[in-house]
């Protein structure tokens, strides 16, 4: 078997822990226009997998003892084209915290930011 000469990353697939799938689906779906791509059961489920455009994330149920750990979250950055669109849309979807907004970094980007229900940290970004 004969490995190719350069390595190519493809693309990255965060899995995020949370409290209740169905819950975190209903989040993704409704509010941030994700499409749901599979899921492992209709009732209760454990794991699925989510895409919007080139975007995919998986939902992982963790165990209500695993939230009692003191831990960091994950945060995604995630590069978006038309952002001050997005922004606005997920404003009218009432997603954000009280302190969101729209800003100009001194690293040149363009960016908000926001938790979802199980603080996980997503920043949607354009580079300047």
């Amino acid at each position: 078997m004969s490995l190719p000469n350069d390595a190519y990353l493809a693309q990255i697939t965060p899995i995020l822990p949370v409290k209740n799938v169905l819950h975190a689906l209903e989040f993704y779906i409704k509010k941030l226009k994700f499409e749901l791509v599979f899921i492992d059961e209709e009732r209760n489920p454990k794991y699925a997998g989510i895409r919007r455009n080139n975007i995919a994330l998986h939902l992982q149920w963790q165990d209500a003892s695993e939230w009692g750990i003191s831990k960091n979250r994950p945060m995604l950055r995630i590069q978006v084209q038309g952002i001050e669109a997005l922004y606005k849309e997920y404003q009218l979807m009432g997603v954000f915290h009280n302190h969101t907004s729209l800003e100009e970094k001194p690293w040149g980007n363009l960016e908000f930011a926001f938790y979802d229900p199980y603080m996980n940290g997503l920043t949607f970004y354009h580079s300047l």
